[in-house]
């Protein structure tokens, strides 16, 4: 079996790692090359390179923390925010990142997903997908969860896939930050729909709710941040449950 991915997330605004609730009330939590050296040697899988406010702020992702943390990095670093077209892309791979992530660009020009997997290879690219319960089904939403669309979650996913994304980040806006369980329900539909691995994100709360996020969820990856940040549990903790739990993982040495 697949080795499953425990993969912890920076979200950085203004130069520093913040973390927040449904994408509000954020706080300052640390320095994101520092931080991303900790939990590597902690034994994270992957990191993931959040700059949240670039979209809104209509300016590029601050390569130069992406630079100073991914020369510092030896696991494979995700780069999102405010990366617009193939050049962007272009200067973040160059600035060390391993994938770069897409979200607000790929929903208003999902040629771009396409245009980066040929350019760069569907292993670089990522489809990040925001996603907010709505009745019986979830939208996509942008801009750092401040845009609501009427595309449905499922459907982009699957789309995402078939344009040439080889990764799909599925938050849900409605669990992030709040430490209930990622929304297993959205996670495993679009788990179903598409033929590219998903990471589970928005809503980890201990190590159970990992192992249920990938078990029940069907996710080929946990993404978490809060409760690392905050030393509410660790990687070895969380992995060790999901290695009970039947799990294959890759053991920190």
């Amino acid at each position: 079996m697949l080795t499953r991915r425990l993969i912890v997330c920076l979200d950085v605004k203004d130069g520093r790692v913040v973390k927040g609730t449904r994408f509000e009330e954020l706080r300052d939590v640390g320095e994101p090359a520092a931080m991303a050296v900790q939990y590597e040697r902690e034994g994270a899988d992957e990191l993931v390179f959040l700059d949240i406010s670039a979209t809104n702020e209509g300016r590029a992702t601050l390569l130069s923390v992406v630079r100073r943390t991914a020369e510092q990095l030896f696991v494979p670093l995700t780069v999102g925010g405010g990366i617009r077209s193939t050049n962007d892309v272009m200067l973040a791979l160059r600035s060390g990142a391993d994938k770069v992530s897409l979200n607000s660009a790929a929903v208003g020009s999902p040629a771009l997903l396409s245009e980066a997997a040929i350019r760069f290879g569907s292993q670089c690219v990522v489809a990040s997908i925001d996603a907010k319960r709505f009745e019986n089904r979830w939208l996509v939403y942008t801009h750092g969860g401040s845009r609501p669309t009427t595309l449905d979650a499922v459907e982009w996913a699957a789309e995402c896939g078939r344009l040439g994304a080889g990764e799909i980040l599925l938050t849900s806006i409605d669990r992030d930050g709040s430490r209930s369980g990622y929304d297993v329900e959205l996670t495993r539909q679009v788990a179903r729909a598409v033929e590219v691995p998903v990471i589970a994100s928005g809503g980890a709360a201990d190590a159970a709710s990992v192992v249920a996020g990938i078990l029940d969820g069907c996710a080929d990856a946990a993404l978490v941040a809060g409760i690392l940040h905050d030393r509410v549990s660790t990687i070895r903790a969380i992995k060790s449950e999901m290695a009970r739990a039947g799990i294959p993982v890759r053991v920190a040495a």
